[in-house]
């Protein structure tokens, strides 16, 4: 399983929510290359990087810091406001390796199936959770849909990696998504990474042991709940 630390930005800085609502935005760090360095010095080879306000604004503003993450040799996952092929363009051009289409696969699954066809496994798609819907919108707007039903969807539509958040545990550390997790698990195929509530190297543990591809922690490291070298470490065996 691979480990991706995250680093959230917003008006330019490192941030994080609380279950995902803008109210409770906070600064956690004053400079996002200084973060991704105490990564790589963990020995994390991947990062999770979300646009706050491309997510909520379908405008990507945060492109710059996105760029000087990349330069400091992770690996870059990037969501938020990749709503066109031409902001695909612009992110890989950025040296993103991943990018992770949100509220665009709601609403243009043409999109998704193009995306998919022309960058292959370099593109993921985020399901965001809410009381077993998906939300859109930087997580503001329920769009009705079921989530394991939408999972399928895309799998049909040839998505091979799916970032599952289940919004009621992020930020909350109150621990992952278990049960909800190992039902994507048994309705596709794809492969999955668990993003939210991670809150101990022992949830790392756990989710390892159900086979995920990876698992995203944001505030469990911010806080000091996660030891993110051992978790590297650990999970890199299994």
């Amino acid at each position: 399983m691979i480990i991706l630390p995250a680093i959230d930005l917003k008006d330019g800085k490192v941030v994080r929510l609380y279950k995902g609502d803008f109210a409770t935005v906070h600064q956690v760090a004053e400079d996002q290359m200084a973060v991704a360095r105490d990564f790589v010095q963990a020995g994390a080879e991947w990062v999770h990087v979300v646009d706050l306000d491309g997510a909520k604004e379908g405008v990507r503003r945060n492109a710059e810091l996105v760029e000087s993450v990349v330069r400091e040799g992770l690996q870059v996952e990037l969501g938020g406001g990749i709503r066109s092929m031409a902001d695909l363009e612009a992110v890989f051009a950025l040296g993103v390796s991943r990018a992770v289409i949100g509220s665009a696969a709601v609403s243009d699954p043409k999109f998704v199936k193009e995306s998919v066809e022309r960058y292959g496994e370099k593109i993921a798609v985020g399901i965001d959770a809410k009381d077993g819907r998906v939300r859109t919108a930087g997580w503001t707007e329920d769009s009705g849909l079921d989530a394991l039903e939408f999972a399928e969807a895309m799998e049909g539509l040839g998505v091979k990696l799916l970032i599952f958040t289940d919004i009621e545990t992020d930020g909350a550390l109150s621990g992952p998504s278990f049960e909800k997790l190992a039902a994507l698990q048994k309705a596709v195929s794809c492969r999955v990474v668990a993003s939210g509530g991670v809150s101990s190297n022992e949830d790392l543990r756990r989710l390892a042991s159900m086979g995920l591809y990876g698992a995203i922690v944001g505030k469990a490291y911010y806080t000091g709940a996660v030891d993110l070298a051992l978790a590297v470490k650990e999970a890199a065996i299994c």
